[in-house]
């Protein structure tokens, strides 16, 4: 068997990179070092800019033309460094030689031993990852499920009155409607998102064991805290002044327990669409040139809400996985931090694949009313809880004398189907109020849904 030219072993840089190639702008090994690259150059124009150890402040022109070129990070600068890296054995390092490279080049050799300046790989390592899980946050991630929420949202105003019978333990149940039940993942993943936007992303900038060593031997006179807290914030993350050499992942671990419970409201409503196709109650609209089955011409299968489902599964375990690793680090300091940290792309990457596909998914699904009218229709023993709350209320006002009358309707209706005529007989028999006897009389499955259709309003209270 011949072998194959090189191939991606994950499905997310072959099959599925068209939906996920946003994340690799940021949390690639390219974009990962772009940062680093960014990071190094900040370092040491913000020394200069202090005029620390009597180095005097880049002009404006060099400084702009030095952030273009880190800004402009592209194939010249990862070919370089993957030859540095070949020589140094050591990523970060090689950055380091790429700055000096440049600044060599714009004749700024004079500031060449501020590049990466009493700094551990670390320090620039967890602003960079920093920079780009926000960046990858903001950028990319939170755009997608945004999407998916207002799809949702749209869909639940859409349909806020269309009655639907409910189901609590896969049996029929008091009636709601279809509006109101994707209103509830719409607050559910609202509130979430919430808590995802508020997570801080904490960042050190203090040397080998978190305590200025270096820094201070080299200048006993500088603040170092207040120009480590100035550097740090200066790039939008919050300053994190105890640490050992590396940064706690605290932060980090947050986010991704957060984004993982957003997941799994998500594979939540995958699952609760999936049902409701497999019952009748939404339709899935054919798409031109599409197949559902190989043998089976018929079939529509619901692929978008199944490959989402389980990508927010791995996504999920990936996400958990990253946040119970990356907050132990044994004594000062361990590296497996650094082999985890590279797989939050992978991580993030099947929760942006299934947001793409329910996205998809919701824009490829009908309401069905006739079947959701039959089911109701079908099922008018739901009214049981009605009936009997009537006849309590009755008999708190005096106007019934009815013993139990939570027993009288399970004996009527528990285990059994009963017709709407059957109800209708039921009820004029009682011993309630005329009034009561009405309103009972007036009731359907279909109207007996109370006040969902108004509690989908609460979306934009």
């Amino acid at each position: 068997m011949s072998p194959l030219p090189p191939q991606p072993l994950s499905p997310l840089d072959g099959r599925y990179r068209a939906a996920v190639e946003g994340l690799g702008d940021h949390l690639s090994e390219a974009g990962l070092n772009r940062a680093r690259v960014h990071v190094e150059v900040e370092w040491l124009l913000f020394l200069a800019d202090n005029r620390m150890f009597g180095a005097e402040p880049v002009d404006a022109e060099q400084a702009r033309s030095l952030r273009a070129w880190a800004s402009e990070f592209g194939q010249p600068e990862i070919d370089e460094l993957a030859r540095l890296e070949a020589t140094t054995r050591h990523d970060v390092k090689a950055v380091e030689y790429l700055v000096r490279k440049r600044l060599a080049e714009q004749g700024l050799t004079a500031l060449a031993e501020l590049t990466h300046f009493a700094c551990t790989s670390e320090d620039v390592n967890n602003l960079s990852y920093g920079l780009t899980l926000r960046a990858a946050l903001i950028d990319v991630w939170l755009p997608r499920f945004d999407a998916v929420v207002e799809k949702l949202r749209g869909l639940a105003l859409e349909h806020r009155d269309e009655p639907l019978l409910a189901h609590t333990h896969g049996q029929p149940a008091t009636p709601t409607t279809f509006g109101k039940e994707l209103a509830v993942f719409v607050h559910r993943l609202r509130r979430q998102r919430d808590r995802i936007v508020a997570v801080e992303f904490p960042a050190k900038f203090s040397g080998a064991t978190g305590t200025f060593s270096a820094h201070v031997v080299a200048d006993p006179d500088a603040d170092w805290p207040t120009l480590s807290r100035e550097f740090v914030t200066s790039l939008g993350l919050t300053w994190n002044p105890l640490t050992t050499q590396i940064e706690s992942h605290d932060g980090q671990a947050e986010l991704f327990g957060r984004i993982a419970h957003a997941n799994r409201i998500l594979h939540n409503l995958a699952t609760d669409v999936w049902t409701y196709i497999s019952m009748g109650y939404l339709t899935q609209i054919p798409q031109p040139g599409a197949t559902g089955s190989s043998t089976m011409p018929h079939k529509i299968n619901p692929i978008r809400f199944e490959n989402a489902e389980a990508n927010l599964e791995l996504s999920s375990a990936l996400l958990d996985s990253l946040a119970s690793t990356l907050t132990t680090s044994r004594l000062q300091r361990d590296l497996t931090d650094s082999t985890t940290q590279r797989n939050i792309g992978v991580a993030l990457g099947h929760s942006l694949l299934a947001l793409d596909n329910l996205l998809k998914g919701l824009s490829e699904i009908a309401v069905n009313p006739d079947a959701l009218a039959s089911d109701l229709d079908g099922n008018w023993e739901v009214l049981g809880e009605a009936i009997q709350t009537v006849i309590r209320a009755e008999v708190t006002a005096g106007r019934s004398s009815i013993a139990d009358p939570y027993a009288l309707l399970k004996e009527l209706t528990r285990g059994k189907r009963a017709t709407a005529e059957d109800l209708a007989e039921f009820i004029r028999g009682l011993d309630i109020g005329d009034a009561a006897k009405e309103r009972l009389l007036a009731l359907t499955p279909a109207s007996y849904t109370g006040l969902a259709s108004e509690l989908v309003d609460y979306l934009d209270a």
